[in-house]
């Protein structure tokens, strides 16, 4: 999730080349869907076999596009992958795959299936020294013979460092290495026809990576509506992209509106370096592979191109259509304030339709109130942050048969900062590839529908479906949080969830959050299925959940659990069956009866009891094709003769014990949740519900261990003034607590690196307790690290 202002900001801490009789099919339980992977063309490319998420029957966005993978095509490049590690090449593939050429002569080459008369392709280039990127050509051959050069660049991939990131390739964290571009053949050419990309040149560039390639038949220009404006023969803006045509498309727009005509933006592309902002009118152009909106202020590069209504303190725009156009913008960094979005600002009685949005930081950012918008039959592609968010006040509104993939962050979201949004749906979306967080997602809200969509290949710090009381602004007291019926009905989730690298364990497929506050709704989850995923398949973590019921849900494929239960909550489960889970014990659940379940009919293959609680994350075994770790032939028993006692000395544990363990509390405050006093960053803190001591903070060890030392930490900022907190340690191995370091006062001092240190005689707990009853800094409990070692 990304933020524009107005009117707030926030920061986030947080395939294959076989035979060509090869097919995988992948039934749905319950739905007559299915995942079939396409027939492959013999390749030398030993790929491994992976769903397509363009594959799913009834689901999705209906795309006007035939899909092909580099890895299933002829080639004589170098596969890459399947690899799911976060900062590698192939990550970030499609299905975990890709071709690498890094040699004269060396080409991808795709046969059509259907006639196509342009393509799109989905590629990465190094990065230069500098981080600016590279601009390079690669050939287009058709049946052998040179059609064109086409340009390609690095410019609007790389990015570094922490989250916003930079553009700096001298720091850590390299990601986002892909982007797309198109072309078209100037003609059709027939189903048969073998369409190469070949290297001619590692001048500009030592290599080129190819993923795959998108073929479309495109129809011809749409041509000027009766009685319609049009922005080059009525207004002067210059088709050619040579001039600047703001003003002009902006006089054209204001014009429709007094005058209660339609505007035509016809062939060209058009230079546009600030917001057109539109009101009671009707944009339209020729087509999106025809009318080219892009630009970017030159001298002022917080000013691009975008199409805005007004902002809702300027009371909003309304009954605007935007249709048959596309928004190229050139945003190469991630500024959250920076409004250079190719949608934004509030506009209610509204829709976007067949909008080809890329390169632009957001596709649309919606910034409430406002009611009843749509954006349908779209494309979203290379963004430096979310493909559409509806922030604040957002109500009936909805995003429907629209094609997302390689967003910087949250693919599709709703975020209630403050004010509810209410009644808004995602639905027959096909979302891929977000580099940050989730494919589709809900920050509270009331009444969500997210059905009848695809989410495929997550990358990291999220999951496929999220459903969450998080971020700033969401909480039941202004009527934000998640509340009513949130619906989740039809979906297909494909290799979702994945590491989290502040947390430092996986996250789920479909998983919930607590973390404001807990989760009390009816939320329904049905009629889906969780393919393939990369570590669990139902994730609940910071605070509790409440009201999940689960109705036949397909699991086949999942990386370490089927539940991994970090969090307290109620569910039930019916017709919901799992095969294919990487760990023997499905469940991972150390808050124990804290997780009620209630079980219905028809359940196979996810529950034990008792389930896991090993103290540990296991590594995944990612699946291909639903059978872990790719072998034709998985075990099916265990050892003959397994081990039946322990090491008479066990190894001692090292290490902090507490890091990213499950932890509860008493309370918090805003934002600041007990997950942060166990994340490893000593910059990120929990803060209890200010002004109510006593207050506590419990973190489940998983096991029984010889706590020696705890280390209690704040942020080390000079801005955090000496203060002293009053708190005593108690420990348990079950639910009866007793005191292991009778209340004291320790104190915090930034000169000394904010720490105190407590010693214990070393009785074993599995639950370790704070209890504060003083700060004398603040009128609650502080605390960015909770520490606890076995010497």
């Amino acid at each position: 999730m990304s933020v524009t202002l107005p009117p707030s900001s926030r920061s986030r801490l947080l395939r294959r080349g076989l035979s060509a009789s090869l097919s995988l099919a992948l039934a749905v339980a319950g739905t007559a869907a299915a995942v079939v992977l396409s027939t492959a063309p013999d390749a030398q490319a030993a790929a491994v076999p992976a769903p397509s998420p363009l594959d799913v029957q009834g689901r999705g966005a209906t795309v006007p596009f035939k899909e092909q993978e580099a890895e299933y095509a002829a080639t004589n490049g170098t596969l890459i992958g399947p690899n799911r590690l976060y900062g590698t090449l192939p990550s970030e593939a499609s299905g975990r795959q890709a071709v690498t050429l890094d040699a004269v002569g060396e080409y991808v080459e795709f046969t059509l299936t259907a006639p196509a008369n342009a393509m799109s392709f989905r590629y990465s280039l190094p990065d230069n020294a500098a981080g600016t990127g590279r601009d390079a050509a690669i050939d287009l051959r058709v049946n052998g013979t040179s059609l064109k050069s086409v340009p390609v660049t690095s410019k609007y991939g790389w990015y570094y460092g922490g989250y916003p990131f930079n553009n700096n390739p001298g720091d850590t964290n390299p990601h986002h290495f892909y982007d797309e571009t198109r072309t078209m053949f100037g003609s059709t050419l027939a189903a048969g026809t073998k369409v190469r990309l070949q290297v001619s040149s590692t001048a500009a560039s030592p290599s080129f990576t190819i993923d795959l390639a998108d073929f479309e038949q495109v129809a011809a220009p749409i041509g000027k509506p009766a009685n319609a404006l049009d922005v080059v023969t009525d207004f002067g803006a210059d088709p050619t992209g040579g001039a600047d045509s703001t003003a002009r498309i902006q006089a054209a727009v204001d014009a429709g509106r007094t005058q209660g005509r339609e505007v035509y933006i016809p062939q060209g592309t058009f230079q546009v370096r600030d917001h057109i902002i539109v009101d009671k009118v009707t944009l339209r152009g020729a087509g999106p592979w025809y009318s080219v909106l892009t630009g970017r202020d030159p001298v002022n590069r917080s000013k691009a191109v975008g199409v805005y209504g007004k902002y809702a303190d300027a009371g909003g725009s309304s009954n605007v259509t935007l249709r048959d156009f596309a928004i190229m913008g050139d945003i190469r960094e991630r500024v959250d304030n920076d409004q250079v979005n190719a949608i934004g600002g509030a506009m209610s009685d509204s829709v976007v339709d067949n909008v080809w949005m890329q390169h632009t930081k957001c596709g649309a950012w919606m910034d409430g109130p406002m009611n009843n918008f749509t954006i349908k039959n779209s494309r979203i592609l290379d963004q430096t942050a979310d493909g559409v968010n509806f922030h604040r006040g957002v109500t009936n509104s909805t995003v429907t048969n629209t094609f997302v993939r390689n967003t910087g962050d949250d693919g599709l979201a709703m975020w209630a900062e403050a004010i509810p949004n209410v009644n808004n749906k995602f639905t027959f979306n096909t979302v891929i590839l977000p580099i940050l967080a989730n494919n589709i997602v809900t920050y509270g809200g009331r009444d969500i529908t997210i059905s009848d969509n695809v989410m495929s290949d997550t990358i990291t710090n999220g999951g496929g479906l999220h459903i969450a009381n998080r971020y700033p602004g969401v909480n039941s007291g202004q009527g934000t949080a998640v509340s009513g019926v949130a619906t989740a009905a039809r979906n297909t989730l494909i290799r979702a969830g994945n590491n989290d690298y502040n947390w430092r364990f996986g996250v789920g497929a479909i998983w919930f959050s607590g973390l404001n506050e807990p989760i009390n709704a009816t939320v329904n989850i049905s009629d889906s299925e969780v393919l393939d995923s990369s570590y669990a398949a139902i994730h609940l973590i910071e605070g509790a959940t409440n009201g999940l019921r689960f109705n036949n849900i397909r699991i086949d494929g999942a990386g370490t659990y089927a539940l991994q239960i970090q969090a307290p909550g109620t569910a039930s489960f019916t017709n919901v069956t799992a095969t294919h889970i990487a760990q023997s014990n499905p469940i991972h659940n150390c808050v124990g009866s804290g997780f009620q379940i209630t079980q219905g009919t028809g359940n196979s293959g996810w529950y034990a009891n008792p389930p896991a609680c090993t103290g540990t994350w296991p590594d995944p075994v990612w699946t291909n094709g639903g059978v872990p770790g790719g072998p034709t032939t998985p075990p099916t028993t265990p050892p003959t003769t397994p081990p039946t006692t322990p090491p008479t000395t066990p190894p001692a544990e090292t290490g902090n014990l507490a890091q990213g363990r499950t932890v509860t509390e008493s309370g918090h405050a805003d934002v600041y949740g007990a997950g942060n006093a166990v994340d490893g960053n000593a910059n990120t803190y929990w803060e209890s519900t200010n002004n109510a001591f006593p207050q506590s903070i419990t973190v489940d060890l998983g096991a029984p261990k010889a706590v020696k030392r705890v280390v209690l930490k704040l942020p080390p900022a000079a801005a955090w003034a000496t203060r002293t907190q009053t708190l005593s340690v108690l420990g348990a191995t079950n639910t009866t607590y007793s005191t292991l370091k009778a209340s004291a006062n320790y104190t915090f001092n930034p000169s000394s690196g904010n720490t105190a240190t407590i010693t214990l005689d070393g009785t074993e707990v599995r639950y370790l307790r704070l209890t504060f009853t003083a700060n004398t800094g603040w009128p609650a409990a502080q605390l960015s690290e909770l520490e606890a070692y076995t010497s």
